[in-house]
């Protein structure tokens, strides 16, 4: 009996390490996000000279290309196993991002750009969310709401730390501070900790893969999920949510200014987002444990209730304190998001393909998160940012009620 338990506590850590250093993984792709480059976009385009409407096309065609690094690393993880994915991702996006703090020009600013956005926001991001699926099956919602908590975490603790760096030392000081914890301390824990799948170390996905609905035998191909309208609905939710928070994230200092709020208030909300999205991953957490995956869909269509309110709500704001209300209800709702994001593909298509899935996915956010802020940026160049945040909030109920009503996907005998 004790060796029994001390041998279940031992695999319980190995599969629970997985989840730590996934997260771990994700938080360390914030020189690759929307919302980090956000916070050095102000002195950044300062010091090279650049409008916000050219840095803005720039980080288009960046995103642009950078989302092509998705769709290829699903395979690549499919194939060669997590470990090896993950430790060469955190590497070379550590030394693209030492790279870029030295940088002097538009064309380099460009390459770099573009190879921090496809090895952070597209690649390392499908590999650190595929980790998770790889290793768990019953329990895998249980699993992502504990990454999801993890990495909200991380972003929070991360987004003041730089943010402060920044603002006493500089974005150069700052973006080489980062390169260099991904490549001395991240990339050898990559390699110390990630394990590719269970089977790998003699253990199954979780202690009951036998009561999850879709196995191994009757996982979804990535062309079977594509056809499935659920594929799309939360697909789509999850992409437009992270148009909207690119957009928002890349010039949240100056539409905040726009509303006649001071700039300081800018890192505020970034810690009350992050903070309150724990609260999103807990309820849609709550909400989808054990449930169908229909369940899953319905909290995303709740979330895109949540995101149309708070973007009308923006057009209307004038002090901090709505500031910062504005940003619970963001954060809420983005929570609820990311847990679905991360959870439902698993869910709904299987383990044997996810890579791939996940990587079709990820492309699509990032494709999203790209038109975000250039969309942002030609609305305010015509007068405010205020009717695109009315017309966004349109698109987000229609998707909402999509999401509400479309099927669960359902995988036809005769494509098993």
């Amino acid at each position: 009996m004790t060796i029994s338990t001390g041998l279940a506590k031992r695999d319980s850590a190995i599969r629970w390490a997985q989840v730590w250093l996934a997260a771990a993984a994700m938080v360390g792709t914030l020189p690759g996000r929307t919302q980090g480059i956000g916070l050095i976009t102000e002195p950044l385009i300062k010091s090279l000279g650049l409008s916000r409407a050219t840095y803005a096309e720039l980080n288009l065609w960046a995103t642009l290309i950078g989302a092509l690094f998705a769709i290829g690393i699903g395979k690549m993880i499919d194939k060669c196993g997590s470990r090896t994915v993950i430790a060469a991702l955190v590497f070379s996006l550590g030394v693209v991002t030492l790279l870029m703090s030295g940088i002097t020009g538009i064309a380099v600013l460009a390459v770099y750009l573009t190879l921090t956005r496809g090895l952070g926001q597209g690649a390392l991001s499908v590999a650190s969310q595929a980790l998770v699926g790889k290793w768990f099956s019953r329990r895998l919602g249980s699993a992502m709401a504990a990454y999801s908590v993890i990495l909200s975490i991380g972003f929070m603790a991360a987004f003041p730390i730089v943010g402060a760096i920044v603002q006493k030392a500089g974005w150069r000081v700052a973006w080489a501070d980062i390169g260099w914890v991904l490549v001395l301390c991240l990339t050898p824990l990559s390699c110390l900790v990630v394990r590719s799948t269970p089977e790998s170390v003699g253990l199954t996905p979780d202690d009951a893969t036998e009561q999850c609905s879709i196995t191994e035998q009757n996982s979804f191909t990535l062309l079977q999920a594509m056809r499935s309208p659920a594929f799309w609905a939360v697909g789509l939710c999850s992409s437009t949510y992270g148009l909207i928070a690119s957009g928002i994230g890349l010039f949240n200092e100056n539409i905040l200014a726009e509303r006649g709020i001071a700039a300081g208030v800018y890192y505020g909300t970034l810690v009350i987002a992050a903070l309150t999205s724990l609260i999103g991953n807990y309820l849609g957490a709550q909400m989808t444990n054990g449930r169908p995956v229909e369940m899953q869909m319905k909290v995303a269509a709740i979330a895109m209730l949540l995101l149309g309110i708070g973007l009308l709500a923006l057009t209307q704001i004038r002090t901090a304190p709505q500031a910062y209300a504005l940003a619970v209800i963001m954060g809420v709702a983005g929570g609820m998001v990311i847990v679905v994001f991360f959870a439902f593909w698993g869910h709904a298509f299987g383990r044997t393909h996810l890579g791939r899935i996940q990587g079709v996915a990820q492309s699509l956010t990032v494709l999203a998160s790209a038109v975000g802020p250039l969309l942002l940026a030609r609305v305010a160049a015509l007068g405010s940012y205020a009717n695109a945040f009315y017309a966004l909030a349109i698109s987000v109920f229609a998707l909402g009620i999509w999401a509400w009503l479309a099927p669960a996907p359902l995988l036809q005998s005769n494509e098993r």
